[in-house]
């Protein structure tokens, strides 16, 4: 059935409701949204009558029968809505629609979606037309990853979407509201640029608001030795307060909270200072710890607790806050071969190591808002960890077998202090003042075991012991403060001016040293390197590094038709210090950095943005400090006080169409970097063994990096199509034994599938995934491919039984052939639950056809890298679940 909705006028009504319910049920059995032209269209089973129900806000719902016959023949119905008397004395909730637009928010009602077999948020998202789950169980929006998800509009563990999508339950959610264009701040709403933020807010169903609600898992099994899981949750949602309480114990290779979720937790929206032209990054000072995923892990045995409580103290201040508690005791059994561009050496190492990170963060926060022309909000986040890592490895080359046993030590721990303001003056003038103060303190410790010693030139090591015992002390202290002062002058309803004023002060103290410990327990201290060609270099730092950047800035924002636009200009003065080995290096520079934003707003669910900016980009300590520091057991590393910046013009355009009109979902994004001047490490390179420093490279060799996205979808009936692209172009000039060399690297990954969402009927879903790596480093070139074709598939049986199983093949090979290796991952879920019971019985198998290793290609500016990785084995487990 299709037609138009318009008003009396004959005026095309948007984003008008339509709703088709089998009369003598009363069931919804479809749903519209018209396009901005009017147009609707419905999908309707022959041989039944149904009531037709077309609505919009402000006109009288107007309501008619339809009966659809065998003949299959399309219907053409066009309708007419008349105007709303002025006043209305009563509304009358009739039905939900699954899907409503208002503004900028979309609502799903998600039963509307699901099929009753959802066990987690994550289930539901996946459900939902326009919206992702990726492999990491974040939700994206528009291809981007969601930064803030909230419950009730509170917030969860202040923003983490995969927290949210893996713990809360499926069948606690009413609706899923997905706020675009969203800011925090209610009165720099419509101020400032937020096209590119989202936030996610889920609506509980009657009976889960003040009320506690969660689940118990335990769990038993086997797979190569006893397996055990258990996973209590449980939460609390009222108007006044929200306690979320999670938990999770196992060694089934579930890792609740990883390595890269620490170091990428920002605790929600409040990066300081977006935009303006400047990135200054405080690096990570540890030992390069690997952040594994647990698909690439031996074992991996996991504890996790987790709280986050949010609390309405009056009604002019909020106050919410999480602690994380993590310890992750993971097993790694890896096979390298590494490719050295310029030798053509080859090195082949066998190694196994054993990681423990144990980590905990801490967040307060707090809203202080006494009227709707001030707000005041305050952040603190600690985060405290202690990492270890221990590996045995053998390195071969050529006919060397090179004993390797290293040690890895580090405890980090930081501060991060956050103060906003906003302050509406008049209709005419807002303010917002931003202070952000981060104290950070790490003292990794590296100690390697060696038959060999790679750098016998560089180190006057004691020779005459059993091996070479070589340690590394290091500590990076920083303290950087971060404040600016915006002023947004209101022109009119479509133009403002927006004026910044604002510095970052940086200062850091990096310290370290190297030593030898002999047989006879005592240690021998490294201070300098050998004389070599008249030159002798430091072996310890104990530098103080200062980085200061004052700004002004301006921007324009205006809005045109469907156009708004915002160019913008800041200038800047950079002012840089070293003190180290007896000596002053200072810079000073002036700079100004332009930056531009338009959107393109063609529908009300259809844009096209186009953002450009310059940045100037800064180093922090560990690249200015001239000592000697061991990156590795054969890579040495020295910093360069004479650093410079580089400059980096970026462009980036993106298009979205969401149409409710026929279900289609369509995402493009093109972006594309030129740095100029960058930093790039000098290395030389004795057999498999390095020395790197870094320089700035001549402006002739610029690097380069495109990449573009591309995502369709679409809905027909009970199937959901999509097919994605992702293409990775990048090109790096790199100095390695004094000869400027160039390395490119092409990445295509393409994925389809089509996947159904039956209410009744087995679901399934079945799709293809190829991904080709292309690397040319100085001329040698290699192509990996992997052809992934996946299915998955879930029914009902015996009324209160549901099975699930999840297969992937994986076709890994070079195009030399040389390298090959085939595997399938299979998993399956046996449940049973009986109608309306708290209990829930499961049979869980994973890896089921018992993979012992996979592939995994890299590049760097130095060598080619292909490692094997052994995995987890095939485990069976029995698990038990009470719903709260």
């Amino acid at each position: 059935m299709t037609g138009t909705v318009k008003d009396s006028l004959g005026n095309p009504l948007e984003m008008a409701s339509i709703i088709a319910k089998v009369k003598t049920t009363d069931a919804i059995e479809s749903y519209a949204i018209t396009n901005d032209a009017g147009r609707f269209q419905l999908f309707l089973p022959v041989n039944e009558t149904y009531t037709l129900q077309a609505s919009y806000l402000g006109f009288e719902t107007q309501t008619f029968e339809v009966t659809v016959s065998d003949d299959r023949s399309d219907i053409l119905r066009d309708i007419v809505l008349q105007s709303a008397a002025d006043e209305l004395e009563g509304v009358e909730l009739v039905y939900e629609m699954p899907v409503t637009i208002k503004g900028d928010t979309i609502v799903y009602n998600t039963d509307s979606f699901v099929t009753g077999n959802e066990k987690k948020l994550g289930d539901v998202i996946k459900a939902l037309p326009g919206l992702e789950l990726n492999e990491e169980g974040e939700i994206e929006v528009d291809g981007k990853v969601v930064q803030k998800v909230m419950v009730e509009g509170k917030d969860f563990f202040d923003g983490d979407s995969k927290l949210a999508t893996k713990n809360i339950p499926a069948d606690a959610v009413s609706k899923v509201e997905v706020l675009r264009n969203y800011n925090e701040v209610g009165q720099l709403r419509g101020v400032a640029n937020t096209q590119d933020q989202t936030a996610i807010n889920i609506r509980l169903k009657e009976g889960k608001t003040n009320f506690w609600f969660g689940e118990i898992t335990a769990g038993a099994g086997y797979g190569e030795k006893f397996r055990y899981l258990a996973n209590p949750k449980l939460f609390y949602y009222s108007p006044e307060y929200s306690i979320n309480i999670i938990t999770n114990f196992n060694n089934t290779g579930d890792v609740p909270f990883t390595f890269r979720d620490y170091f990428n937790f920002t605790g929600g929206f409040r990066n300081f200072n977006q935009g303006g032209g400047t990135r200054f990054n405080i690096n990570d000072s540890g030992l390069s710890f690997a952040v594994m995923q647990n698909n690439r892990a031996n074992d991996i045995e996991a504890e996790f607790i987790a709280g986050n409580f949010s609390y309405k103290a009056s009604e002019k201040l909020d106050v919410s806050g999480f602690a994380i508690l993590s310890d992750n005791r993971t097993n790694f059994i890896t096979n390298t071969v590494r490719s050295f561009v310029t030798t053509g050496d080859v090195e082949n190492s066998n190694s196994t190591s054993d990681q423990r990170n144990r980590l905990g963060m801490l967040k307060l926060s707090s809203v202080y808002k006494p009227s709707l022309r001030f707000q005041m909000d305050y952040d603190v986040l600690a985060k405290i960890s202690k990492q270890t890592e221990f590996s045995n490895q053998i390195s071969s080359f050529g006919n060397i077998d090179n004993n390797i046993v290293e040690d890895k030590v580090n405890n980090p721990f930081s501060i991060n202090q956050n103060v906003n303001a906003y302050f509406t003056l008049n209709e005419k003038n807002i303010f917002a003042g931003q202070a952000q103060h981060l104290w950070q303190d790490e003292d990794p410790f590296y100690n390697a075991v060696l038959d060999f010693l790679p750098f016998s030139g560089i180190l006057d090591a004691d020779e005459n012991q059993s091996n070479f015992d070589i340690n590394q002390e290091k500590r990076v202290k920083t303290n950087k403060l971060d404040v600016k002062v915006d002023h947004f002058y209101i022109i009119n309803n479509k133009s403002n001016l927006n004026f910044t004023l604002g510095t970052t002060q940086s200062r850091q103290r990096f310290n370290s040293s190297i030593f030898q410990v002999l047989d006879d327990g005592s240690t021998l201290n490294f201070d300098e390197s050998p004389e070599v060609d008249g030159e002798v270099f430091p072996l310890g730092n104990d530098v103080m590094y200062h980085f200061s950047d004052a700004f002004l800035g301006v921007k324009y924002k205006f809005i045109t038709g469907k156009f708004t636009f915002t160019p913008g200009v800041t200038l800047h003065n950079y002012d840089l210090k070293t003190e180290q080995l007896g000596a002053t290096t200072s810079q000073n520079e002036w700079r100004v950095l332009p930056e531009f934003f338009a959107i393109a707003q063609l529908k009300r669910s259809e844009s096209i943005r186009f953002n450009y900016s310059m940045t100037a980009e800064y180093t922090d300590v560990n690249n200015y400090a001239e000592g000697f520091v061991f990156n590795d057991y054969n890579r040495l590393f020295r910093g360069n006080r004479n650093l410079e910046n580089s400059l980096a013009n970026s462009f980036n355009l993106t298009y979205f169409s969401f149409n409710m009109f026929n279900y289609t979902n369509v995402t493009g994004n093109l972006n594309y970097t030129r740095r100029v001047e960058g930093i790039k490490n000098n290395t030389q390179i004795v057999a498999i063994n390095q020395v790197s420093s870094p320089i700035n490279i001549d402006s002739n060799f610029a690097d380069e990096t495109f990449s573009a996205f591309g995502s369709f979808s679409k809905r027909i009936k009970k199937m959901q199509y999509s097919i994605n692209g992702n293409f990775n172009w990048s090109s790096f000039n790199n100095i390695v034994n004094q000869t400027v060399t160039t390395s490119e690297s092409f990445t295509q990954n393409y994925r389809v599938s089509a996947r159904s969402n039956f209410k009744e009927f087995p679901n399934f879903e079945a799709g293809y995934n190829v991904i080709i790596n292309e690397y040319d480093n100085g001329g040698i070139q290699s192509t990996f491919y992997t052809h992934r074709p996946f299915a998955n598939i879930e029914f009902n049986f015996l009324k209160d039984f549901t099975f699930k199983a999840d297969w992937s093949y994986y076709d890994y090979s070079n195009k030399e052939n040389t390298i090959k290796n085939d595997y399938s991952f299979l998993s399956a879920d046996l449940n049973y639950q009986k109608k309306d019971s708290n209990w829930e019985y499961r049979i869980q198998a994973t890896n089921l056809l018992d993979v012992q290793t996979i592939n995994q290609d890299s590049f760097n500016e130095t060598f080619n890298t292909t490692s094997f990785y052994s995995v987890m084995p095939r485990i069976v487990m029995l698990t038990v679940k009470y719903d709260l």
